[in-house]
C-alpha cells in the first residue's frame, strides 16, 4: 500500500508539472496575440 501511495504522489505531481506548463504556453500565446494583433487582409 506504501508503493500505491508514493505512486500517486509521483503521478500527482507530474499532473500539476503539465498543466502548469500549459498554462504557461496558453499565457504567452494570448500576450504575444495582444502584443502582435494580427494583420486582417480585405479581399
Amino acid at each position: 500500500m506504501e508503493n500505491f501511495a508514493m505512486a500517486l504522489r509521483i503521478m500527482g505531481m507530474g499532473m500539476v508539472g503539465i498543466f502548469s506548463v500549459t498554462i504557461v504556453l496558453i499565457a504567452v500565446m494570448s500576450l504575444l496575440t495582444k502584443v502582435f494583433p494580427p494583420e486582417h487582409e480585405e479581399v
